[in-house]
């Protein structure tokens, strides 16, 4: 009996895909519910199920293939064995016991190529995939792996030294040449397109700058600025970090901090909450908070809904569960929707100042930069305090400066006093 593959209902909204990694091929043996491949939507990559045990017959649709909802990628002869391997064929390198008896590290599966800068990196540190071990989605090869390789590699121990014989050998059977002066040296010509990689834009990669660049379009977007004195926020994680920790099995960082700061001041200033529809301005009077999240694949903004009815440790678990799951790339399309206002942190990358870009539809988004300890005065004394530059930007249609600047000092008033949230002043 053949079965259909067909591409599954992708969320509210989606109705196209691009078909990605294959993970296996014509006349391999699959189990109900493997996955098969990989589809790339303007949102999330989501990965196609078997729907039942048997043979993958065919593949009809090829990597790089824009499909609808619903199209048939291939079908599964159910019940059907996989065709026998020939005897002679060779063990796989990685299948292969270690000397030491212990099994050899897994690598990448036949097909799944290297991450772009992954490839790159190998190729400055003149690395190949046998040198590194992926840690990605299906052993694919990550940034990170090649730069754990690169630095094994330059703390291996150097070979022995030749012998003096060898050297003096190697010397006298050298051919003895005049040099060439260098102003008649031939130029060398390197050539620039075989030195150019090009890759496709991914379609989250492609959605990204399309939305981006329809936000600049579109909205009046201006940016203010301002900094706050972290000591307080601080004082209170170093005193509470561990107990923290121990009582919700997450560690508290800065951004729960920021989303109940910046929930308390679009209560006082709720157009920073709002969209524009047509002539309309729709005023929301839920706070769903997007959080900017970092992948191999482009920035995701993942939505913490009804943050305001959360504490600050459920608010620290949600954000956690989202950063591990987009880079795993498990995040569903419906929990990427609805935000009404977002935060970015750049400081994690080493940033110290930015002018973030909307999130369209909606009319702020809140910038972080690193801390850097700086003079400050207070009370008539010059001090040093851990200091983070803050970045709002807004859709001037509908937020007027004042209640820009309104805005981000309220932000930093609750931040450098927190005990406020607990009274909500």
């Amino acid at each position: 009996m053949t079965i259909e593959i067909k591409v599954p209902a992708l969320g509210e909204s989606v109705t196209e895909a691009t078909v990605g990694q294959w993970f296996k091929k014509p006349g391999e043996a699959v189990n109900a519910d493997e996955p098969l491949c990989e589809l790339e939507t303007d949102k999330v990559t989501v990965e196609v199920p078997a729907p039942a045990t048997g043979v993958l017959s065919d593949i009809k649709v090829p990597q790089g293939t824009t499909v609808a909802v619903g199209t048939v990628l291939g079908s599964i002869s159910e019940g059907a064995r996989a065709a026998p391997q020939p005897a002679a064929r060779a063990e796989p390198a990685a299948a292969r016991p270690a000397p030491d008896g212990k099994a050899a590290p897994a690598r990448p599966a036949p097909g799944v190529p290297p991450a772009p800068a992954a490839r790159k990196m190998m190729e400055e540190h003149g690395l190949t995939a046998a040198d590194v071990k992926g840690s990605g989605r299906h052993g694919q090869v990550l940034k990170e792996d090649v730069m754990g390789a690169a630095a094994g590699k330059a703390a291996a121990p150097p070979g022995p030294a030749p012998s003096v014989a060898a050297v003096q050998a190697a010397a006298y059977a050298a051919p003895v040449t005049a040099p060439v002066p260098a102003q008649m040296r031939a130029p060398s010509v390197p050539n620039d397109a075989a030195r150019e990689e090009r890759v496709r834009m991914t379609r989250l990669r492609q959605t990204i700058a399309r939305r981006l660049k329809d936000a600049q379009n579109t909205a009046a977007m201006l940016t203010t600025f301002n900094d706050v004195d972290m000591s307080a926020v601080m004082n209170l994680r170093k005193e509470y970090k561990d107990l923290f920790e121990k009582r919700y099995g997450v560690k508290l960082g800065f951004m729960g901090f920021f989303v109940k700061a910046c929930i308390q001041a679009l209560r006082e200033i709720p157009a920073v909450n709002a969209e524009i529809d047509g002539q309309d301005i729709i005023y929301k009077n839920y706070y769903h908070i997007g959080v900017a999240v970092s992948t191999d694949k482009g920035l995701v903004v993942p939505v913490v809904r009804e943050a305001d009815r959360m504490s600050i440790a459920e608010i620290e678990q949600a954000i956690a569960d989202f950063g591990k799951r987009a880079r795993e790339g498990k995040l569903s399309i419906e929990e990427m929707q609805g935000g009404t206002f977002s935060i970015t942190n750049g400081g994690v990358f080493g940033s110290l100042l930015s002018t973030p870009i909307l999130n369209a539809p909606q009319s702020g988004i809140l910038g972080m930069h690193r801390i850097e300890e700086k003079p400050v005065v207070r009370n008539g004394q010059i001090v040093i305090r851990p200091i983070m530059n803050l970045a709002l930007s807004y859709d001037h249609r509908i937020v007027d400066g004042k209640e820009a600047v309104t805005f981000l000092v309220r932000v930093k008033e609750y931040l450098e006093d927190p005990q406020r949230f607990v009274l909500e002043l």
